[in-house]
């Protein structure tokens, strides 16, 4: 209780204001950048059209965090900023400014990189974005790790050259495209290079929210934001039962900034098909996997659950303690910055102080490879102590309020206090 916490962000954000990516840029790609560049105007009054950007509240953002803002490209500021909320390390992805779109990477292939974008100029835009954050992450090294845009559906020699220049610049990580248009899906063994290339690498694959098929919403928000989370989990159970994961077993592969609120109702659907649930009967064996969907998750799978909501942390020993990684979604207005000490003490005070080191640190230590050893001394000077997060000394009482809960686990594979439950169905 005496420890501060040592606080990874699962998912941050950087990136340089677009027009500065040009020297990062192979000339040959000048002329369309400047193309890209020019629609600049016309992307924006769509998204106001669209009720995506609120003018009054992107003017106050803008005016209330004008000095804070500059961390997302730059990194003395950056630093400043993730001290002031106790943040020890932090996951990059790209895409600083969620507002204005104007640290988008080149051709749009940050977080809304996707299946459809262009084969050549997707990957351009890529190792234009990658080349900056390995600049980026080397002024910090200790405290970042930088996530490299990965078009994945483009060449796979190409896509395979990426991920090891990614990795030999000093990248952690690997953001692939949430859809993947009208190119195979991921279930395809064309893909089998990248995924035995990143197992052997140990680079962490990631989708992140962005992309989604926004010409199909017209005007009705509501319909994308209802959305807006199940196009990057999509990837998961195309990877899971197509045995992605059996067949390369040290794959990591994570969802960010999608929540992990859908998770255990998906994960108890699975299990019982998998395991021989009546409504599954009918269906022939699932012969590509040899475990339950949940020993993959287990093993294989983590959830950036960016700015993880109470209503989820009740529901984590079904999803699996160790498969949460909070995050702070630094700098975009819909994470906890500036206001993370406080947004932690209103969400873990009641949480098992053991428990939620793990969520808000430990874990992402393990899965983005962190050095956990040189961090402390970073985590000794700015982290919370547990009394900071609401915390009691105590922890008898805490402990004692979750047993039940811990115990019964995932109800589906133990049955425990679950009488609606059959034998064959538990």
């Amino acid at each position: 209780m005496t420890d501060r916490y040592l606080i990874v962000s699962s998912d941050c954000h950087a990136g340089l204001p677009t027009e500065e990516y040009r020297p990062y840029l192979e000339s040959r790609f000048h002329r369309a950048f400047d193309d890209f560049l020019a629609q600049r105007d016309a992307r924006r009054a769509a998204m106001t059209r669209l009720g995506v950007r609120n003018e009054a509240f992107a003017a106050q953002w803008f005016q209330d965090n004008a000095e804070g803002l500059r961390g997302g490209w730059d990194s003395a500021q950056r630093d400043k900023e993730l001290d002031g909320d106790g943040v020890a390390a932090e996951v990059v992805f790209p895409d600083a400014d969620a507002v204005d779109s104007a640290t988008a990477a080149p051709f749009g292939v940050g977080l809304g990189l996707s299946g459809d974008h262009d084969p050549e100029l997707g990957m351009a835009g890529a190792r234009a974005h990658n080349r900056w954050l390995v600049e980026f992450c080397a002024l910090n090294p200790l405290r970042r790790c930088g996530v490299a845009l990965l078009p994945i559906t483009g060449e796979t020699d190409q896509v395979v050259a990426e991920i090891r220049r990614a990795k030999e610049t000093g990248l952690g990580a690997l953001m692939i495209p949430a859809m993947w248009g009208g190119n195979p899906p991921y279930h395809d063994r064309r893909y089998d290079p990248v995924w035995a290339e990143a197992e052997a690498l140990r680079m962490p694959v990631v989708t992140h929210s962005g992309t989604a098929p926004r010409h199909e919403y017209g005007d009705h928000l509501g319909i994308f934001v209802s959305e807006v989370t199940w196009w990057p989990a999509r990837p998961l159970w195309f990877l899971l039962w197509s045995g992605v994961f059996e067949r390369f077993p040290g794959l990591r592969f994570g969802v960010a900034e999608s929540g992990c609120w859908w998770l255990p109702n998906l994960l108890w659907f699975m299990d019982r098909l998998y395991l021989g649930a009546h409504g599954g009967k009918k269906l022939s064996p699932f012969a590509e996997l040899r475990q339950a969907p949940s020993a993959y998750l287990d093993r294989n799978v983590f959830i950036c659950a960016t700015n993880t909501k109470r209503r989820e942390l009740a529901h984590r020993y079904e999803i699996g303690v160790d498969n949460i990684l909070w995050g702070s979604d630094f700098p975009h207005p819909e994470g906890t910055w500036p206001s993370t000490r406080e947004w932690l003490r209103n969400t873990f005070h009641d949480i098992p102080v053991s428990e939620a080191r793990r969520m808000l640190g430990l874990a992402a230590l393990d899965v983005f490879g962190f050095d956990a050893e040189a961090l402390r001394p970073v985590a000794a000077r700015i982290g919370p102590l547990p009394r900071e997060l609401g915390q009691p000394e105590d922890q008898t009482a805490v402990e004692r309020s979750w047993a039940r809960a811990r115990e019964t686990g995932r109800h589906w594979l133990t049955g425990d206090d679950f009488p609606y439950l059959g034998k064959e169905e538990a």
